[in-house]
């Protein structure tokens, strides 16, 4: 029989906290029924910034019939705790409703985060302003990984030591011409970064309804075929790879066994890199 100590840490492992709601970290741990090689783990910590927590974070796994998904997700909100939260209970239910998932994920995702943004922006009156960035994976079956992303967080796979970006960072510059054309304008004053229309420094986003005409949420869409190479999965919000490169938050972890101590160590050391900003990052091992 287990004891009561066993009890607990079972239900830690299961709990899901809000983030952002009187913690300034958070913790969580799982792992595959359907390869018991696959584990994953994350650890969040609450910026020096002046704003509550504004990361979100999605893990765990889940049986759809008779397939085993995992589902893996980390939104970062800007001047919102709402957006992203939303983004948590919503997006993956929404792309897992498309009808042709199964048949073809990169579409139902793609037509997935379009429906939960034209939701957000419907709802903007009990949302409130602002919007987040999303960089979401979808692990079918253990075997294909499909990632998913609008902003600036990050995922990043290690095969055979070497760091692999699977997400694209939108970017203000390297979107320019597309946010012109929408008749927006890129500011790059002295001191700061490049900022959508002076304000915003991501230039894909769910949300930001009163920056849209000049914003894109439609995501970088990737699919990876998880094969006998693979080591981990990182994904993390931009205060991890604010401090760090690809190469080097692999390298970090490659000899850490356990998914939860490489995603804390990760956080960790974003911070005594000076860090600022909130941090969340989740390692999925093979």
């Amino acid at each position: 029989m287990a004891s009561g100590r066993e009890i607990l840490h079972k239900m830690k492992e299961k709990v899901q906290e809000k983030v952002g709601l009187g913690s300034t970290a958070e913790s969580g741990k799982g792992k595959s029924t359907a390869s018991k090689n696959i584990k994953h783990g994350y650890h969040l910590v609450e910026g020096k910034s002046l704003h509550p927590m504004e990361d979100y974070v999605v893990a765990e796994f889940k049986h759809v019939g008779d397939s085993e998904l995992g589902l893996f997700a980390i939104f970062d909100g800007h001047l919102s705790q709402v957006i992203p939260d939303y983004l948590k209970s919503h997006l993956f239910d929404n792309i897992l409703n498309e009808p042709d998932f199964w048949i073809e994920p990169e579409n139902a995702i793609r037509k997935g985060y379009r429906i939960t943004d034209q939701d957000i922006l419907e709802k903007a009156v009990d949302l409130g302003q602002g919007g987040s960035t999303a960089v979401t994976a979808i692990l079918i079956n253990g075997q294909k990984l499909v990632i998913a992303n609008v902003g600036d967080s990050r995922a990043v796979i290690c095969k055979n030591g070497e760091a692999k970006q699977l997400s694209v960072d939108h970017e203000p510059t390297t979107e320019k011409e597309s946010i012109e054309n929408r008749g927006g304008f890129v500011s790059n004053f002295p001191g700061d970064v490049a900022r959508v229309d002076g304000q915003l420094a991501v230039a894909r986003a769910f949300g930001d309804k009163s920056l849209k005409e000049h914003l894109s949420s439609e995501p970088d869409v990737t699919v990876e075929i998880i094969d006998d190479d693979t080591e981990l999965l990182i994904l993390a919000s931009d205060g991890l790879w604010k401090v760090m490169t690809n190469q080097e938050a692999v390298d970090a972890i490659r000899n850490v066994k356990d998914a939860w101590s490489a995603a804390k160590l990760l956080t960790d050391e974003a911070v005594m890199r000076n860090s600022t900003d909130d941090i969340s990052c989740i390692v999925v091992t093979f």
